[in-house]
């Protein structure tokens, strides 16, 4: 990860550096990454680049392959990468356009509290989420499932968890596609991605995933900001998991099936882990209708979290979470393909919009936005790392008309996770978290230091970027008090 990629970019702007497609033989479209000189210093110390440039080969692929400000290296497509192709046209889905942890995405609740009526208790509430939500590396939820509820889960995604008393309607009103995507089919899932998820709905997993209790400490749309609800001072918190082994099998299940559709349909890429099939083949629309499986079991799972959330809340300031405030701001999606509408050179299109590392951003009006955010855009939630910040934005009508309503999806890797352990003294890294007044519970030693700030870009510099470029917009900025990991 650490050699340096020479290829050409030519600069566009402050904000995004083109690759041409004269650079490969075989590139249908020009790269476009989305970064300024401090990030691209990042960005060249990985290959990356290369994977941007790789994807421009794909069948049907629109306009340009792009990367957010926040990419790195990754299975197939980097990660941070975003590519549409013409499903008219011979367009493709690649599962590694999706990655394997399909629907890997984050939500924020706003609570009524301000941090100085809860500081003293931030500790207490860390370890009361510690206990009350499962996290660690196949970890088990106390939310258990039939094989019958299972499936149903697969198709009605958040809703089966408001049918059993998991949360709200409101909570479906503020997910994006509700909480389920249309086009699931159990029948495309293995036995073996069955038994995987079986038992883990409800868990927040491991690696990036996490829990955080956040205070929010800079405003930048003061009118957004009230229309939110939301204020300096006041607590927040932000859930980021995915979906867990079930989600994980499938793409391994169909980035193996899929290799064979290289031959099949004569598609030429520089790298086999871009195997991808017509999205209207057999074989694509059976990814497809799995893929949204792990995506509705996504989504279920974070609302799980949020339920067992509201629940520690409950038990450590003893009352409701209706009197608590904890009402979800959005949940959206980083790990997905979906079919979507764009004009392309005049004419509307139906579009296999790829997000890998990347989050949906659509501006103000967009038809799929719930009423009470078609003037505001659709709320974009930027996680960072555990000891620095995250975000709250807005989509935007740019963000449409360029990079296909998408924006980056966090802070983005620095270092490998190995890297990052040899690099890091665990008992020196808690020390300074506590110094800054962040708690951290995980459930073993090695992900605090697989994930540790310095393994990471400054998520202040990545949405600098994306703000900047206009693709999203700040509305304020969240620092974290407490962290819970797997």
């Amino acid at each position: 990860m650490s050699e340096l990629w020479e290829g050409p970019l030519e600069k566009i702007d402050d904000f995004r550096w083109r690759i041409s497609k004269t650079y490969k033989p075989g590139m249908r479209v020009p790269g476009i990454i989305y970064a300024d000189e401090k990030l691209l210093k990042d960005i060249r110390h990985d290959k990356a680049p290369e994977q941007v440039a790789n994807v421009a080969f794909l069948p049907g692929i629109v306009n340009a392959s792009l990367a957010m400000p926040d990419i790195h290296w990754g299975y197939g497509f980097a990660i941070g990468g975003v590519a549409a192709t013409d499903i008219e046209e011979g367009g493709v889905v690649s599962p590694g356009g999706v990655g394997f942890d399909i629907n890997c995405g984050v939500r924020l609740l706003r609570t009524g509290f301000r941090y100085e009526e809860i500081k003293d208790r931030i500790e207490d509430l860390v370890y009361a989420l510690f206990n009350m939500v499962p996290a660690g590396v196949g970890s088990k939820g106390e939310i258990r499932v039939s094989s019958k509820e299972e499936r149903q889960i697969l198709t009605k995604g958040s809703k089966w968890c408001v049918e059993n008393g998991y949360g709200i309607q409101d909570d479906l009103e503020c997910t994006e596609e509700n909480g389920a995507i249309a086009g699931a089919d159990p029948d495309a899932v293995s036995e073996r991605a069955y038994e995987r998820g079986k038992a883990q709905s409800g868990t927040l997993g491991s690696g990036n995933h996490f829990l955080e209790v956040q205070v929010i400490d800079q405003l930048y749309d003061r009118d957004l900001c009230d229309t939110f609800g939301l204020d300096q001072g006041q607590v927040m918190v932000m859930i980021h998991s995915g979906s867990r082994g079930l989600g994980y099998q499938i793409c391994d299940d169909y980035v193996r099936g899929m290799i064979h559709c290289l031959q099949k349909y004569n598609i030429n890429v520089p790298d086999r882990q871009l195997a991808c099939a017509p999205v209207k083949s057999q074989e694509a629309q059976a990814y497809l209708a799995a893929m949204r499986c792990a995506a509705n079991y996504a989504w279920a799972n974070r609302q799980c979290l949020m339920h067992l959330t509201r629940k520690a809340f409950e038990k450590v300031f003893g009352t409701s979470w209706e009197k608590m405030g904890m009402y979800l701001i959005y949940d959206v999606a980083h790990n997905i393909a979906k079919i979507e509408k764009y004009a392309v050179d005049g004419k509307e299109k139906n579009l296999c919009i790829h997000r890998k590392g990347a989050t949906r951003a659509f501006g103000p009006g967009h038809p799929a936005l719930p009423e009470r955010y078609k003037k505001t855009g659709q709320p974009v939630i930027i996680p960072g790392d555990m000891g620095r910040n995250s975000y709250l934005l807005v989509g935007t009508k740019k963000a449409e008309e360029e990079t296909f309503g998408s924006t980056c999806h966090g802070a983005g890797r620095v270092k490998s996770r190995a890297a990052s352990t040899r690099s890091t003294n665990l008992g020196a890294l808690l020390r300074e978290l506590q110094s800054r007044g962040i708690f951290v519970k995980a459930s073993g030693r090695g992900t605090i230091v697989e994930e540790a700030p310095d393994a990471y870009k400054d998520v202040n510099d990545v949405v600098n970027v994306v703000h900047n470029a206009g693709i999203s917009k700040r509305v304020c900025r969240m620092r974290p008090l407490g962290v819970i990991k797997g």
